[in-house]
């Protein structure tokens, strides 16, 4: 195991736990919809007792996804998390206020009433995803940062800060960039997307199904529609790439294009995963007996997700690129943990798959029995 194969797998885990994150937002599309999927009060139960089922898993991936990058890309995690603290913490915030609602909608002597706490969900349910997804687009966009590592050894530094934000914004001058919108809105849309294949798959209810299956085709046209739009910008676009000899960052015409051809099988991820995630919206319109949509798109979301994220990363190319100094751009060699950090966390990983195998054993057990009108009544429901 080199140095730089620890840098690309750990790369490859925060990938892949940014794309399960994705995948997951379906709780909070599916609190976007709760109105609209169900018309009455009982019908609202009925989905935010689904969603209320999966909520941490999507709370848990989140800290764990900034747990990972902070092990293994600590430049990457006092630069964004440090310097575009504003975004973060706005997104921190909508799902604190997620497992509030959660929690005290219904509960006796709630003041507010369960409309207050219902509209701290479809907040988290909008601005949860919006702000995940302009995120990731900065991967390509760029961020207003700049690193000074020398502010370690500089004995007339005030305070040896490698990384500083270059505007007063921290993180939400990135929203003036109309492409981070265009994406964060198709994170938006595809949330909901899921949010509604899981619910019509979770909630056994006639009347939430027919409504699912209608509202499926107003969230799939706009996604569609923006992640094409965006899909389009990103190969036709200049990106940031590495001379692997010196480190020196510079613009290369058609990067992410040329990623994906270099990188075939990535382009081929990429593919399976647009299929499957229009496999499991197509057939769930088409099919008014189809109920499982959840699992092919929600498959498709992740390798799709993965494919972008690692094109934005491997083949010397500068994961968080700078748009106020070129040079302090990140990338996986100058932004990494020690090898001995890397390679210690290694065989830590080794245990990942006995976790997720708990995991899949927890939401089978949770699921086995589809949610109704009846469990609604009982002591634990939200």
């Amino acid at each position: 195991m080199t140095y730089e194969f620890l840098q690309h797998y750990w790369c490859f885990i925060v990938s892949l736990l940014g794309a399960i994150l994705v995948f997951l937002l379906f709780v909070q599309g599916a609190n976007s919809m709760a109105r609209s999927l169900g018309w009455t009060e009982e019908g609202r139960r009925l989905v935010y007792n689904s969603t209320g089922r999966k909520w941490e898993f999507t709370f848990t991936t989140l800290v764990t996804f900034g747990g990972a990058f902070f092990a293994s890309f600590p430049l990457f995690y006092s630069t964004s998390f440090g310097g575009a603290y504003w975004l973060w913490m706005i997104i921190l915030f909508t799902f604190v206020l997620q497992a509030v609602s959660y929690e005290f909608q219904n509960k006796i002597g709630n003041f507010l009433g369960p409309k207050t706490f219902q509209f701290f969900l479809t907040l988290n349910g909008i601005v949860g995803p919006l702000l995940l997804g302009g995120a990731v687009a900065t991967f390509f966009e760029g961020s207003n940062f700049i690193i000074e590592k020398n502010n370690l050894i500089d004995a007339g530094a005030i305070t040896p800060i490698i990384s500083r934000w270059a505007n007063a914004s921290h993180g939400l001058d990135a929203l003036l960039n109309p492409w981070v919108l265009v994406l964060g809105f198709a994170v938006v849309f595809l949330a909901r997307v899921l949010g509604i294949l899981y619910v019509m798959n979770n909630v056994n209810d006639e009347d939430i199904r027919s409504r699912g299956s209608v509202r499926l085709i107003g969230a799939a046209v706009p996604f569609v529609v923006l992640f094409v739009a965006y899909l389009v910008h990103l190969l036709l676009k200049d990106g940031f790439a590495v001379n692997p000899e010196t480190g020196e960052i510079f613009m290369e015409p058609y990067k992410y294009f040329n990623n994906f051809i270099e990188m075939w099988y990535l382009l081929i991820l990429l593919l399976i995963g647009v299929v499957l995630v229009l496999f499991g919206i197509g057939k769930t319109i088409i099919s008014k007996d189809y109920i499982s949509g959840i699992w092919p798109a929600g498959i498709g979301t992740v390798l799709t997700v993965l494919a972008l994220l690692l094109c934005c990363a491997w083949n010397n190319t500068a994961y968080y690129p700078s748009t106020a100094d070129l040079q302090s751009s990140l990338t996986l060699s100058n932004s990494c943990s020690s090898e001995f950090t890397l390679r210690t966390m290694f065989y830590v990983s080794l245990l990942v798959p006995f976790v997720l195998a708990y995991i899949v054993y927890a939401w089978r057990a949770i699921d086995a029995k589809k949610l109704d009108k009846d469990e609604i009544q009982t002591d634990h429901a939200y």
